[in-house]
């Protein structure tokens, strides 16, 4: 709105009650039905009214937002943030948005509804999220995980994705390979999978490479299945960089229903260091990253703005290169995609 501050008044009368009512639902005093508190928190979010209960009237848990449980990397942070919500005696709300940024506000105002202390948060992309300008404006105890370039009045905990893509091409640059291909999921749905790509198209650039374009897919999509055909045949790409470790599985699937051998015929990384990578054959070339940690950084911070007034900070985590089967020298007698047929096979011998 234009002008001023919102007041209560408007509020209240956005959402159709009275100024007592958005009181109870603004403090944490007082019953009001869930209905009215869904109506009275859609208001005040909408117009920009701070509806944060008081700290001793909030509820004894933390909220927390990934974008899917699928990917056990975010399981990872679950556990880390649930870690230290334990041990300072609180409870766990979870949702999961499935990379749909609509979906993200409609969860955070929920959450929001239930008057935690706090938030641990992935969104989708912290320069155009919603959902985190609603919890800056309710000035409510968040941190990221995970996310990059987040807003003043947040806390983050990170890793440096850029350097990490950049130390994995470099691998398969030293490698031989020259004609690289980088699969991620679509930018718009993740500031990781955009940064990861940056870092790619610098360490292309440095060796006087050029990238080629990203290939990018729906996350929840291509965790089932993905079609690398149409890349190989008009890309021809001798090695993959995947964003991250549950893609790089699909990826080599469809590499092997194809018909290539990883790492005989094309080089695969991925990203992450989930524990699955570690037990699949060939064992996955990737980047770890302290998943579990993170969450526990997270929540601490969220716990140490609730309780203690700390001010948000950004925090930059560890990653290590992990070495594993999946890579290997780039080599002229390689299989090319299409295979040739039994009868190319005898047209050629004849």
């Amino acid at each position: 709105m234009d002008g001023g501050a919102v007041t209560i008044r408007e509020v209240a009368a956005q959402a159709g009650c009275s100024i007592a009512t958005v009181s109870r639902v603004a403090t944490g005093n007082g019953p009001v039905s869930g209905p009215m508190q869904k109506r009275v928190v859609q208001a005040a979010l909408q117009l920009g009214f701070p509806l944060s209960p008081a700290r001793d009237a909030r509820r004894a848990v933390l909220g927390v937002l990934v974008p899917s449980l699928t990917n056990p990397v975010f399981a990872g942070v679950v556990a880390g943030v649930e870690q230290a919500a334990q041990a300072n005696g609180l409870s766990v709300i979870l949702a999961q948005t499935h990379y749909d940024t609509a979906r993200e506000v409609g969860i955070v105002a929920a959450l929001i509804a239930e008057g935690p202390v706090g938030l641990v948060m992935t969104v989708c992309n912290p320069a155009t999220s919603e959902a985190l300008a609603q919890v800056v404006r309710q000035r409510l105890p968040a941190a990221t995980v995970y996310n990059e370039n987040v807003p003043a009045g947040l806390g983050a905990v990170s890793i440096d994705n850029r350097a990490a893509m950049r130390r994995l091409t470099e691998e398969l640059i030293a490698l031989g390979h020259r004609s690289i291909l980088f699969v991620g999921g679509r930018f718009a749905s993740s500031d990781r999978a955009a940064c990861r790509y940056a870092g790619f198209c610098e360490a292309m650039a440095a060796a006087g490479l050029p990238a080629l374009p990203a290939q990018e897919v729906d996350f929840i999509e291509a965790a089932e299945d993905i079609d690398m055909s149409s890349a190989f045949q008009t890309l021809e790409p001798t090695a993959i960089a995947v964003s991250n470790d549950l893609l790089a599985m699909t990826v080599i699937s469809s590499l092997r229903r194809m018909g290539l051998r990883v790492p005989e015929d094309v080089s695969v990384t991925g990203f992450d260091g989930i524990d699955m990578a570690r037990h699949m054959s060939p064992r996955l070339t990737t980047i770890a990253q302290p998943s579990r940690t993170m969450g526990v950084l997270a929540a601490s911070m969220v716990l140490g703005i609730a309780r203690a007034g700390h001010a948000p900070s950004h925090l930059r985590a560890d990653f290590t290169f992990t070495p594993g089967e999946t890579i290997a020298p780039y080599r002229r007698d390689r299989r090319s995609f299409p295979l040739p047929t039994q009868q190319d096979r005898s047209s050629h011998d004849a």
